[in-house]
């Protein structure tokens, strides 16, 4: 993203006395065209650099490039770490980059900065069918910067069926799967997850949260979708499936779908999850030409019988 490319820039030129433009391509890893051009940019929008020609020239800031980060506010430090953080859009390069220039926060906000890096992951599989875009819920930003300043928080929450409750909790981060939020947080209970657009009320307290010294907010996710997964498809059949014929399956099955590794005649083991025995028949019915199920046994039970069903009613009789 080039705002993303923008920002590492300004960071760099402030972390450093003065940069060529070959020297900004290396540290974004980029091409020095497309520096030049960023740092253009910059000049146009108004960001007091300019360049410097001859020996010992380059791209500085007005003013001395080592006092401006004193300007930034908690909150410009957190969104910018955000931006760095293994949940943005940004590419890796930029990433890189602005991690890399993480010591030249003022010390106050460093913490902060680095918990906003961690605190989201974006998980892009949906659950069910649903692909519509929603709008961000109402407390996730206040969600958000409980998580970052490690505080706990008074939650009112409705469940599935409308009752209201309040707790308090310690927020551990926020997940961002497919249009759903998610807040995941230690309870009296053990550690649960919360819709964040069930949310109704937020009351950040003084009392720092409870965090494990372990916890990773990516590997507790998977656990959690994981285990969210087996309650939704309880149930799993086994088949092989010749190489060409796994596009289909993925178009057919999309992330109820695991691949595995090849069978020695060349077809590729796979894992498809569903809710009965009887309806992941009739899904694997019309694609017999590419998937061979092995098992468990009650799925080729109905398989054989949905194919004689369907010969009695299609065969052709003779004249």
């Amino acid at each position: 993203m080039r705002t993303d490319r923008l920002v590492a820039i300004l960071l760099l030129l402030q972390r450093r006395e003065h940069a060529t433009a070959a020297e900004v391509a290396r540290e974004l890893e980029v091409s020095e065209r497309t520096a030049r051009r960023d740092l253009d940019a910059l000049a146009m929008a108004g960001v007091p650099v300019y360049a410097t020609q001859g020996r010992g020239g380059g791209w500085r800031l007005v003013g001395g490039a080592r006092t401006d980060l004193s300007g930034l506010t908690a909150g410009e430090a957190r969104a910018l770490f955000l931006v760095a953080g293994p949940a943005s859009a940004a590419t890796p390069a930029v990433r890189a980059a602005l991690r890399k220039l993480v010591h030249a926060l003022p010390e106050p906000f460093r913490a902060q900065a680095e918990a906003a890096a961690s605190s989201l992951v974006v998980d892009p599989r949906h659950w069910g069918t649903s692909r519509v875009e929603r709008r961000p819920p109402r407390f996730l930003d206040e969600l958000q910067d409980a998580v970052i300043r490690g505080v706990q928080v008074r939650l009112g929450y409705l469940d599935r069926d409308g009752a209201e409750t309040e707790r308090t909790v310690h927020p551990l981060g926020i997940v961002a799967k497919g249009p759903s939020w998610y807040l995941v947080a230690n309870t009296e209970a053990g550690r649960r997850t919360f819709r964040i657009d069930r949310v109704s009320s937020t009351d950040p307290t003084a009392d720092p949260v409870h965090r494990p010294e372990d916890f990773d907010l990516a590997e507790s996710w998977r656990e959690i979708a994981a285990e969210v997964d087996r309650k939704r498809m309880p149930l799993e059949i086994q088949a092989v499936c010749v190489p060409h014929g796994i596009g289909v399956l993925r178009m057919a099955f999309d992330d109820r779908l695991d691949v595995g590794g090849a069978t020695t005649d060349g077809r590729i083991e796979v894992v498809i999850r569903g809710h009965s025995e009887y309806l992941l028949a009739g899904e694997l019915a019309g694609l017999v030409e590419w998937v061979e199920v092995t098992g468990p046994p009650g799925v080729r039970d109905h398989l054989a019988a949905i194919g004689t069903a369907i010969v009695e009613r299609y065969a052709r009789t003779e004249p």
